[in-house]
């Protein structure tokens, strides 16, 4: 590791710097808005079937959205700090 990547790291305790804090919420709110999409679609009585819970946005459109959350997470977790 550089110099500088180990004072960061000694200076805050933590390995994601404070700037990605903020990127790291973002990525979890993308994520649970995937799974509000994925909500509804369901039938209150149970001998009744109602298609649309097998629409396109609950199938295709939600578990993109997740996806790309969770790869947005790695990204910023991986993600290198400013130089300072």
């Amino acid at each position: 590791m550089t110099e500088k990547r180990k004072s960061t790291i000694k200076e805050t305790g933590f390995a994601i710097p404070k700037e990605n804090y903020k990127f790291v919420i973002i990525g979890f709110i993308i994520v649970i808005i995937g799974f509000l999409l994925m909500l509804g679609g369901g039938s209150d009585d149970p001998k009744v079937f109602n298609k649309e819970m097998f629409n396109t946005q609950r199938i295709i459109i939600a578990p993109i959205v997740v996806l790309l959350g969770y790869a947005f997470e790695v990204w910023v977790i991986m993600k290198k700090p400013k130089e300072l």
